[in-house]
């Protein structure tokens, strides 16, 4: 079996200073290093040139870049543009840059494959095939060529963010400390399908935004597109937020996907109104992207808007969610599924 050299790229401060106390840096080198990876782009050892020649030919002996390339790339009408990864392991997985106006936004995936089965989800649908590391993370921030347009950060692709808590805070911490790429914490988000130690935790460790996928007020209608309902329901999840209302920084947002003639009546409206009452946050309504083999169904502009005032007419801050994409197979998983047995983008041999 081939021996895998460690990856430089997405490790913290604290694994850099490891790394540089076994490579005889004094601790100072530690943020040497990551002034290489994260400011100045460079990850190759050998080009570190303020650090000692031995130093940068022990690092090139016992770590590997480890930052990765889109392997293809499709495009949509809308300039949506859509890139698939293919790691280590036979896993393809997807980032999308999403250009609107002032804003660039990359949505970034956290898992090959996804646990969390959400019966509306193409991503769902897949077998999981692996946690990624916080290098391969970051590799689909830095890799894509509009990385210097980007004003906008969303873990909102592939797999579920919180079930893969370690790289997640790991990789948010890189982005925005002033060691790594000195984001501020208030242009990134989270979406979860809702996972309640998770969610405790992220409000604890990070500032950053969360967004919560509800789709449904209603407790039994959630759980039987959304699994994860029966171990983490929704009332819990907002109890918490009610808890940390006073003292909370993080802009929390409910992801509603509207399904024509399931979750888009006046009675939907009416118990979102409820549950939602006293809690900051606003809800995105979005317009389903349908994929094959599911039963629902996408409901018209016209009945999005509508449900929209309806909620504002409740005092619930929303808005709908414009469609992008939808020509380049937008849905998460749809591209991914297509190419897994590809072997023209295949790192190694499957």
């Amino acid at each position: 079996m081939q021996y895998r050299r460690k990856e430089l790229f997405g490790s913290d401060l604290k694994q850099l200073a490891e790394i540089a106390r076994e490579t005889g840096l004094p601790p100072y080198g530690a943020k040497q290093i990551a002034g290489w990876l994260y400011r100045k782009g460079v990850v190759v050892p050998g080009e570190m040139t303020n650090i000692p020649q031995k130093v940068r030919s022990s690092l090139s002996q016992r770590y590997s870049p480890g930052l990765y390339s889109p392997a293809t790339d499709v495009t949509s009408a809308d300039g949506t543009k859509k890139y698939l990864f293919s790691l280590p392991g036979c896993r393809n997985i997807e980032t999308a840059y999403i250009p609107s106006g002032e804003r660039a936004t990359v949505c970034l995936s956290t898992q090959a494959g996804c646990r969390m089965g959400c019966h509306f989800c193409m991503t769902g649908k897949e077998k999981f095939h692996g946690n990624l590391s916080s290098g391969e993370i970051l590799s689909q921030f830095r890799s894509i060529p509009e990385y210097e347009k980007l004003t906008n950060i969303v873990f909102m692709g592939m797999g579920e963010p919180l079930d893969n808590r370690e790289e997640l805070f790991r990789s948010i911490d890189i982005l925005t400390s002033d060691w790594g790429y000195g984001w501020s914490p208030s242009r990134i988000t989270v979406s979860t399908a809702g996972i309640i130690d998770g969610i405790s935790e992220y409000l604890e460790r990070t500032k950053s935004h969360l967004a919560i996928s509800l789709n449904s007020p209603f407790s039994e209608e959630r759980s039987s597109m959304m699994p994860v309902e029966n171990s983490n329901p929704i009332s819990e999840i907002l109890k918490i937020l009610r808890e940390r209302e006073r003292g909370r920084q993080q802009r929390v947002s409910f992801e509603y996907i509207l399904f024509e003639g399931f979750n888009d009546t006046p009675r939907h409206v009416k118990e979102l109104s409820r549950i939602l009452n006293g809690i900051r946050c606003r809800v995105n309504l979005i317009r389903y992207h349908t994929i094959p083999g599911t039963p629902y169904s996408t409901v018209t502009e016209e009945s999005a808007i509508l449900f929209r005032d309806q909620l504002n007419a409740k005092g619930i801050t929303a808005t709908v969610r414009k469609s992008r994409g939808e020509d380049i197979m937008a849905a998460c998983g749809l591209l991914s599924g297509s190419n897994r047995d590809s072997d023209q983008i295949s790192p190694e041999p499957c």
